[in-house]
């Protein structure tokens, strides 16, 4: 079963691909491992990718693309980004993406910018269209991504030279934003409503509802803490404090009461909100991706969230 993003006519389907991994992120992932991963997205039905010239510094974009190539172009959708850019630069920052060229990524949210980003994701891709774009992470330069950034995408998709625009973030207030002061379809929002973190119900959950605006779910396990809290996890990307540690473990010991797993918890605790059309896996392998869709997170009885409710440790949901 597909949904619509938000006014748009792509559909995409309950989980989608994120592919920063395919670009090296942490640690090395092969030519071959990435096809591979790929191919096994598409067997098991996923139609939605999403990347971003950020992920190896291009890198990503061109597995995806090779990956894909062959593939019946109106049986899948491509995202991607735009709001920084590649500049080769032998003393550049790649450390968080070990198979990045000697380059940079340098914010850049003015037109020419946006087009210039636009055309070199073409290129990388290897396809002559994007089904959806994301201005990506303008925490400081908001007004310029709102004034500058999004009219260039706006005019685009009127042309229908892409289909459907959103903002991708690890926060709620600023995507708030475009969806009271423009017409995007979507937000991509990264750890802000997970089992753990259900920060965005202030003030995104209410403006998307509202509006019309889907959102798709990413970083469904924070930085892998709700996926394995007792092997130095990582929350936002950070080291975990004793707190959200501690939270965690309270966490599972509720979905245990109630014979689910964390991971099976925190796959399905999205998609009890309406607003949220897809949820983004970020798997580095085909292993681990098998490993998440194993998971019936349509399992998961109701019992649980009243009781994790109970607890206060999700938030009741508006019914």
């Amino acid at each position: 079963m597909t949904r619509r993003l938000g006014r748009s006519n792509v559909e995409v389907g309950r989980y989608s691909l994120g592919t920063a991994a395919l670009g090296g992120l942490y640690t090395s992932v092969s030519d071959e491992g990435a096809a591979d991963l790929v191919a096994a997205a598409l067997q098991a039905g996923i139609d939605y990718f999403d990347t971003a010239p950020q992920y190896g510094h291009g890198v990503s974009e061109q597995r995806l693309g090779r990956a894909l190539a062959g593939v019946d172009r109106d049986s899948v959708t491509v995202s991607t980004k735009v709001g920084r850019l590649v500049v080769d630069d032998p003393a550049g920052d790649t450390r968080w993406f070990a198979d990045a060229p000697p380059s940079d990524v340098v914010f850049a949210f003015d037109r020419s910018s946006i087009l210039r980003s636009i055309e070199e994701s073409l290129e990388r891709l290897g396809c002559d269209r994007l089904d959806v774009v994301n201005i990506h992470d303008p925490d400081d330069y908001a007004d310029q991504a709102i004034d500058e950034s999004y009219p260039v995408l706006h005019e685009l998709r009127r042309q229908g030279v892409i289909r459907a625009i959103g903002v991708g973030m690890n926060q709620s207030a600023i995507p708030t934003r475009f969806i009271t002061e423009t017409e995007i379809d979507l937000v991509l929002l990264a750890g802000r409503y997970t089992l753990l973190d259900q920060s965005s119900l202030a003030d995104l959950i209410p403006a998307a509802r509202s509006a019309g605006v889907s959102i798709i779910i990413g970083g469904v396990f924070n930085s892998g803490i709700l996926a394995n809290p007792d092997d130095s996890p990582h929350f936002n990307y950070l080291p975990a404090g004793d707190e959200i540690i501690t939270r965690v473990h309270h966490l599972r010991d509720v979905c245990r009461d109630h014979d689910v797993e964390l991971m099976q918890a925190a796959l399905a605790f999205p998609h009890r909100e309406p607003s949220v059309t897809s949820v983004l896996l970020g798997a580095r392998s085909r292993g681990e991706l098998e490993q998440s869709l194993a998971i019936d997170a349509n399992a998961v009885p109701d019992e649980l969230w009243d009781a994790l409710a109970q607890e206060g440790l999700i938030h009741e949901l508006d019914r």
